[in-house]
């Protein structure tokens, strides 16, 4: 015969009631209840902050853009008035000119001619400078307008006179200087 080990008896669990398992169900979902009430209570907290983060942006750039746009405003501002001192002394110049009665023919010119100086040196300092190719300077369609093309000793596509000046300002063109170009032979 053999021996046989006694088994250990399995513990039955012990019987629920309905009212017991009900309340055992109830007791679960009321954890996962208020498990997803935090959660939403943290996510409702969260998207309060993302959205005050973003109006403060959105007034941070706008006030960035209004800074910039009345910087610019004043910016054009204070370069037209800086421009326009630049030029007071040349028509005080001419007015005082023009005030002189009996002013010789070599007074208006001597005073003509000052005032012209004054007036480059305005021009200058405000760096609007004179575009005035030399005979012979290669036709640069960016800084000269052709007035006309003449027979000439000089290469082809070269300048031959200068009719008007032209000016740039900081490298940008006011006006192209007026010229003759020199014909192909």
């Amino acid at each position: 015969m053999s021996e046989q080990t006694p088994t250990p008896p399995i513990p039955e669990a012990a019987p629920q009631s309905q009212e017991e398992l009900v309340a055992s169900l109830n007791a679960t979902e009321a954890d996962a209840m208020t498990a997803l009430q935090a959660e939403l209570a943290t996510l409702k907290a969260k998207s309060t902050d993302l959205a005050d983060q973003y109006l403060r942006a959105k007034a941070d750039a706008e006030n960035a853009r209004r800074r910039a746009e009345d910087e610019i405003s004043k910016a054009r501002k204070f370069a037209v008035e800086s421009f326009a001192e630049s030029l007071l002394p040349v028509a005080d110049s001419l007015e005082a000119g023009l005030g002189i009665k009996d002013a010789t023919a070599e007074q208006m010119r001597e005073g003509a001619q000052a005032t012209l100086r004054q007036l480059l040196a305005a021009l200058e300092r405000n760096k609007v400078i004179a575009i005035n190719p030399g005979a012979g300077t290669k036709f640069d369609p960016h800084q000269h307008q052709a007035i006309s093309v003449v027979p000439s000793e000089q290469e082809a596509n070269t300048v031959v006179s200068v009719l008007q000046k032209g000016y740039s300002i900081v490298e940008r063109v006011l006006r192209p200087a007026l010229v003759t170009v020199a014909a192909p032979k």
